[in-house]
């Protein structure tokens, strides 16, 4: 059994961040540590995550490792209370060689991460999403997500980075079938944050092409290098080839075709630029890492991905004029054919997102209603028909 006047000395130590006091009464008895608990029956460990001393828990945790797995009355480990708290560094500590102590459920199946999101710890959030990985998915008892709990307790910033981030589950629904935006919507909307939750959690909702654009850099970067090859490669090897001598009309190394169909090479040589240029600013915007989360980057780069598609699409069509003897096929159909084919592509585009925004405003509306009590109805009823 502790003393108590030495079990008060250690919980000073631990409460005050006195490293000097701990050592020494660390250095009496080396076993002290992990033989007190306090009241809500947490030990040591608690008692410093919750006061941020980090110099003291790292002793504490290369004493005694299994102190992370005691938990208090709440069911906290060190590491919740530290999550909690908002203690990035002494996170850092007890998890740098074992994540298993972040991983346990809290009352009606509650994480970590769950946790931070109701105690305001952006920062926390964000260093335990990057090494918790799957478990940024994991929904509580209720079924509800990271971001379901982050639009009920009114959190912003919380929001804007669950939109996101692509680890997190978005348009799923909780237990009640409800999204966070039904969620939001149910709430006053005269609060000073209501108009940029809902702008953020409308996003999700974007054309299905601005969402998945943004798993798909890497192909992006395949494609629009492709084309740029394809465009390099036929400007220096053009259709009908070049001069190989020189002449009193023309000079060797230059494009037969200038010569031949001055107009059509025009035409060929814009549409060739054109995709060069265009699948060049792709590749640019990717490789640099423009910021795709805002939609003015991804309206850019998938444009000009279209711009670069379209344009080889013309150069290949000039080619085909060139090389092929019927004389059916000209430059005007074949940028027609385009034209209808990319309209085809962005009304589609267009028809699905405003499918999926009445889909929400519907599915809100139907929700409000089956709310209502039974008798609400029967009075709105009621005053209709009078």
């Amino acid at each position: 059994m502790v003393a108590e006047a030495v079990t008060k000395k250690l919980y000073d130590a631990a409460t005050m961040g006195d490293v000097a006091s701990f050592e020494t009464l660390v250095q009496q008895d080396p076993f002290l540590v992990d033989q007190v608990s306090f009241a809500r029956s947490r030990n040591l460990l608690h008692i410093a995550a919750a006061n941020g001393h980090v110099e003291i828990a790292g002793k504490l945790f290369s004493i005694a490792p299994e102190m992370c797995w005691w938990v208090d009355d709440q069911g906290m480990n060190p590491v919740h209370v530290a999550a909690m708290k908002g203690h990035l560094d002494i996170l850092k500590v007890l998890l740098e060689h074992d994540l298993s102590p972040a991983m346990e459920r809290l009352h009606r199946g509650q994480t970590v991460l769950h946790l931070c999101v109701k105690h305001h710890q952006l920062r926390a959030l964000r260093f335990l999403v990057e090494r918790l990985g799957d478990l940024a998915r994991a929904k509580d008892d209720d079924g509800e997500t990271l971001l379901h709990l982050a639009v009920r307790y009114n959190q912003v910033e919380m929001v804007q980075y669950l939109q996101e981030n692509k680890t997190i589950e978005k348009l799923t629904e909780n237990s009640m079938g409800k999204t966070a935006l039904d969620i939001l919507r149910e709430r006053s909307q005269h609060t000073s944050t209501y108009s940029e939750t809902e702008k953020v959690l409308l996003r999700l909702t974007e054309p299905f092409i601005f969402n998945e654009f943004r798993e798909v850099t890497d192909m992006t970067m395949v494609v629009a290098g492709l084309i740029a090859t394809m465009a390099f490669q036929a400007a220096v090897s053009p259709p009908g080839g070049v001069w190989q001598e020189d002449s009193s009309t023309h000079s060797a190394g230059k494009a037969v075709m200038a010569s031949s169909h001055p107009d059509l090479y025009k035409q060929f040589s814009r549409a060739n630029t054109t995709a060069f240029v265009s699948s060049l600013l792709v590749i640019l915007l990717v490789a640099f890492r423009a910021p795709t989360s805002a939609p003015v980057f991804v309206i850019i780069i998938w444009y000009a991905a279209l711009v670069s598609m379209a344009s080889i699409g013309v150069s290949y069509g000039i080619t085909f004029i060139m090389t092929n003897p019927v004389e059916t096929v000209t430059v005007g159909l074949i940028a027609t054919i385009l034209v209808l084919v990319f309209m085809g592509i962005s009304l589609l585009v267009g028809a699905y997102s405003h499918i999926l925004q009445l889909h929400s405003a519907w599915k809100s509306t139907k929700q409000h209603q089956e709310d209502q009590t039974f008798a609400h109805r029967i009075f709105r009823w009621f005053d209709q028909i009078n």
